[in-house]
C-alpha cells in the first residue's frame, strides 16, 4: 500500500523484494502478505533486509547528494555577500575618511569594514539561514549514512516499533492542527500583500522581503506595558519573513498533529494560548525588540510533548522521543548562533509553560491508551480556539488598518 491508501499487487516475495528496492520516494507504506493478519511494514517481514538495506542506502546517498548541493550553494551565496558587503564598507570608510579629513591607512580599514560586516545583519541572517538549511541537513544526511552500518537484521528489528509509530502518526487526522495552519496562512497573507503595497511593488516583493505588521500587531514591548495587552495574543500570528513563516508552519504541522492526536484536541488550544502568552510575557520582560511568531507556543506544545510522553511511556516508543529532546537541542542550537534575531525568551517561556502545562494537567500513567477528554475538556478547548481565531482575525485588521 502506498501513502495514498492505493493497492499494488505483487506476484511472490521476489517481486516485493524489487518492489521495495526501486521504491525511490519512500511511498510504500505497508505490506499485506500470506499469513499475516494485518498489514505490516516492510520491516517487519522476513527476507526484506537486503531489499531494506538497498533502498535506505540509495534514500542516505540521494539525500547527502542534495544537501551537499545545497551546501555549497549556501557557502558561495554567504561568501559572495560577506564580500559585497566588505567592499561596501571599506568604500564607504574611505569615503567618510576623505570628507573629515581623518587619515585611515589600509590595515585600519580594512579591520573596521570587517567588524561592520560582522554586524551586518544581511550576514547574520544568511549565516542562519546556512545553518538550517544546510549545514543541519547536510549533517543529518551524512550520520544517516553513517548508520547503515547498523541496518542489519538486529537493528531493522529494533527501528521497527519507531517506523510504525511514525507511519501510524502520519495516517491519523488532526482537523484542528489544520484550522491552526489555515489561521497562519491568512494572517501571513494579509502581511503579504500589505507589504507589496506599502512597497509599491509587485507582491513577489512582499512574499520574498520584510513582512509588515509588526507595529500594527507585534509585541511592541512598549506599547504593550502602556496598556495594548491584546499584542500578547495577535503577535503569535505574525511572522517576519517567508522562511519564518516556513519553519514555524513545519513545526505547527508535525508537534501540533502530534499533540492532537495524543492528548486530543482541546489540550492544542488550550497549550497554544497559554504558552504563547507565557513566552509573550517573558519576551516582554527580556527582550527589548519588538517580537512576532508563533514560536512560544510551538515552543509549549514541544515541552508538553516531552513531559506528556515521558509520563506516558507505553504510548510512544522511546527512539520517537528522543527526537523531541533533538528538537530542543536544535533549538537552542538556532538560538545561540541567531541570538540577535531570535527571542530565545519566548522560546524558553513557551517551553516551560508546556511542561507545566502536561505535569499539572497529565499524571502519570502505564496504560498504552491514549487519554479521552471530557466534557469541560471541550468547553475550555472550544474558547481558547475561539480567542485565538478571534485574536488572528484582529492581527489581520490591524495590519490591513494601518495601510
Amino acid at each position: 500500500m502506498d501513502r495514498k491508501g492505493k493497492f499494488h499487487p505483487c506476484a511472490s516475495a521476489e517481486a516485493l523484494g524489487a518492489a521495495i528496492r526501486e521504491d525511490r520516494n519512500s511511498t510504500l507504506t505497508l505490506v499485506w502478505a500470506p499469513g499475516h493478519p494485518r498489514l505490516l511494514l516492510p520491516e517487519e517481514l522476513e527476507g526484506m533486509g537486503d531489499s531494506l538495506r538497498a533502498v535506505r542506502a540509495r534514500w542516505a546517498q540521494d539525500d547527502l547528494d542534495d544537501a551537499s548541493h545545497r551546501l555549497r550553494l549556501f557557502s558561495i551565496i554567504i561568501a559572495a555577500l560577506s564580500g559585497y558587503t566588505l567592499y561596501q564598507a571599506f568604500t564607504q570608510l574611505s569615503r567618510l575618511a576623505a570628507q573629515s579629513g581623518t587619515t585611515l591607512d589600509s590595515g585600519q580599514r580594512l579591520i573596521l569594514s570587517v567588524k561592520a560586516a560582522l554586524a551586518s545583519q544581511t550576514i547574520g541572517l544568511s549565516l542562519l539561514g546556512f545553518v538550517i538549511l544546510a549545514f543541519i541537513p547536510w549533517y543529518q544526511a551524512r550520520k544517516r549514512q553513517r548508520e547503515l552500518g547498523m541496518w542489519t537484521e538486529a537493528g531493522i528489528a529494533e527501528a521497527a516499533p519507531t517506523i510504525r509509530f511514525e507511519t501510524w502518526l502520519e495516517r491519523q487526522n488532526a482537523p484542528l492542527t489544520r484550522a491552526f495552519l489555515i489561521l497562519m496562512i491568512l494572517v501571513a497573507l494579509t502581511q503579504v500583500f500589505h507589504s507589496a503595497g506599502s512597497h509599491h511593488l509587485d507582491s513577489l516583493f512582499g512574499l520574498l522581503g520584510t513582512w509588515d505588521g509588526a507595529a500594527a500587531a507585534g509585541l511592541i514591548k512598549e506599547r504593550y506595558f502602556q496598556g495594548e495587552w491584546w499584542r500578547l495574543l495577535t503577535a503569535p500570528f505574525l511572522h517576519g519573513n517567508v522562511v519564518h513563516f516556513i519553519m514555524n508552519a513545519a513545526a505547527l504541522i508535525y508537534l501540533g498533529k502530534r499533540l492532537e492526536v495524543f492528548a486530543r484536541w482541546p489540550h492544542l488550544p488550550l497549550v497554544f494560548l497559554f504558552a504563547a502568552c507565557a513566552g509573550g510575557e517573558a519576551s516582554a520582560r527580556f527582550v527589548t525588540a519588538p517580537s512576532v511568531g508563533a514560536s512560544g507556543g510551538l515552543m509549549g506544545w514541544l515541552g508538553f510533548l516531552l513531559v506528556f510522553e515521558t509520563l506516558h511511556k507505553r504510548l510512544v516508543p522511546r527512539r520517537a522521543r528522543r527526537r523531541l529532546l533533538a528538537g530542543v537541542a536544535l533549538t537552542a542550537l538556532i538560538g545561540l548562533i541567531g541570538y540577535r534575531y531570535i527571542d530565545n525568551a519566548a522560546h524558553a517561556g513557551g517551553l516551560l509553560a508546556g511542561m507545566l502545562y502536561a505535569a499539572i494537567v497529565f499524571p502519570s500513567s502505564s496504560s498504552p491508551e491514549r487519554p479521552n477528554s471530557n466534557l469541560a475538556d471541550r468547553i475550555a478547548g472550544s474558547l481558547a480556539f475561539g480567542t485565538l481565531a478571534l485574536a488572528a482575525w484582529f492581527a489581520g485588521y490591524q495590519i490591513m488598518a494601518a495601510s
